[in-house]
Formats: structure tokens, C-alpha cells, sequence
């Protein structure tokens, strides 16, 4: 590396330290437009092409959006809060046309949707250790994209073992919901769960569907669903960052 191309990179880096802390500051907000690479460049001291940089510094980190050689925004995104100590424990607050999920997102004062795809498919290793079943044994899978207020906000997706899925209401190309969950309602109702977290960046075909800026990472929510005869249910949720707060509230 050159000595130009260090300064250039210290440089860059400087604009993208001031602009971060305005960012957190709140002097520049949500949804603001930044100033042209000109002005930062005139602001800074450096060049245009320095200032991109920086710009792009924060892009990657996923603060800022748009298009390189464009107009730039702050991120704005109303994050959700997703209670997992309250999701699908106790009273569940399915209806007939609402899940649990969806009438929490409701009662927040938001805009639930989901789409959904069923397909009855052999179980992958993962799968099959999830359900304590053996890989290849039948599973139907029912994969969610969620939307709030107009964008998707996660995707979950079920694995249900097909002894007890096929032939129901899980079976069903379509939404489904009851009041105490479809589980339940089918004569296997979870008794405990079990939550693993991750966090990662996405797949190609994550970033797709959830419409990720560049530098967003994601949360991986694996929720194992207990019955009476063993797993009944494994739900893999995908949660972009900037846009969920996971709370849990444990007695101690």
C-alpha cells in the first residue's frame, strides 16, 4: 500500500467518523439526505473521491443507503420489538385470522402481512436433528415472508414432522391460524420450546427477499417446538438487524 493510499484511506475514514457520529447524534436524522460528495469534500478537505469513500464506509456498515455516485440516505427503519419471552407462550393470541406473530405486530399499532409456501420435502441433516427424526424421513415445510407496514421484515420458515402434519391444517397451501395455534388444534401442542440465536451476514437470496442494504447482518432465531411424543415443530426465523429488538424477561 502506497502512502497516498494510506492518507486516502485516513482520509476516508475521518469523513466517515464525523458523519457516524451526527448519525447517532441525531443531527443528521432517519431518512435525511446527505450533503453531495462535493460539499463533504469542500467540508473535509479532501477530495470527491475521498468523500465517496467515506460515504461508502458507512454503506458497507449499513447506516447509510443509495446508490454509489447518487444521493445517499440515513437508514430509516422502524425497528420492531419482538417479545420471545410472551411469543406463543401461555394465552396465545391467535385468532381466526391473525397468528400469534401477526396479532402482536397488531397490537403494536403496525401493519402485519406474510405470504406463504408449502411443500412436503425429505428432511436435510439439520432438519432431521432438529426433529429427532432420520434425514430423508418426510417433513412439510412452510416458508414465510412477513411483512410490517409494507416491508418484509423476516422469514420464517416450519418444519413439521409429516406423521403428524400430513392430512391437516398444516398440509394446506395456505395461511392458516387458530385460536390457540394450529398445533393444538391438531392434537399436538408444544409443552416447551427451545431457542437458539445466531447472528450472521445473509445469503444472495436472503438479501433478496428481505431487500437488505449492503452491510446489514442478520439475527437467526431457531425456535424447537416440544410435544408430548418429542419435537413437533422446528421454526427458523431470519430477523435483519435494523430492524428487530429480541427481548426476553426471565424471573431469577
Amino acid at each position: 500500500m502506497t502512502a497516498t493510499d494510506q492518507t486516502t484511506r485516513g482520509s476516508a475514514r475521518a469523513v466517515a467518523d464525523a458523519l457516524r457520529e451526527e448519525i447517532h447524534s441525531g443531527a443528521l436524522e432517519p431518512g435525511q439526505a446527505l450533503p453531495p460528495n462535493r460539499e463533504l469534500a469542500d467540508r473535509f478537505n479532501v477530495s470527491p473521491k475521498t468523500a465517496t469513500a467515506g460515504v461508502d464506509l458507512l454503506k458497507a456498515e449499513g447506516l447509510v443507503i443509495g446508490e454509489r455516485g447518487g444521493r445517499r440516505w440515513v437508514r430509516a427503519t422502524r425497528r420492531i420489538t419482538w417479545d420471545l419471552t410472551q411469543f406463543e407462550r401461555g394465552h396465545r393470541r391467535d385468532s381466526h385470522s391473525l397468528d400469534d406473530w401477526a396479532t402482536a405486530i397488531k397490537n403494536a399499532g403496525r401493519e402485519p402481512r406474510e405470504t406463504i409456501a408449502r411443500t412436503v420435502e425429505p428432511a436435510s441433516q439439520q432438519v432431521a436433528e432438529w426433529l429427532r427424526i432420520m434425514p430423508g424421513e418426510e417433513v412439510v415445510k412452510r416458508a414465510r415472508v412477513r411483512w410490517v407496514d409494507g416491508s418484509p421484515f423476516q422469514l420464517s420458515t416450519s418444519f413439521f414432522p409429516g406423521t403428524i402434519a400430513r392430512g391437516t391444517l398444516l398440509d394446506e397451501d395456505r395461511e392458516v391460524s387458530v385460536p390457540g395455534g394450529v398445533l393444538r388444534y391438531i392434537g399436538h401442542p408444544q409443552e416447551a420450546v427451545r431457542d437458539e440465536i445466531s447472528a450472521r451476514m445473509p445469503t444472495r437470496e436472503e438479501t433478496d427477499l428481505l431487500q437488505l442494504p449492503m452491510g446489514t447482518p442478520v439475527m437467526q432465531h431457531v425456535r424447537i417446538g416440544h410435544g408430548a411424543i418429542g419435537p413437533v415443530r422446528a421454526m427458523v426465523t431470519i430477523a435483519p438487524g435494523d430492524r428487530h429488538l429480541l427481548v426476553y424477561e426471565m424471573e431469577v
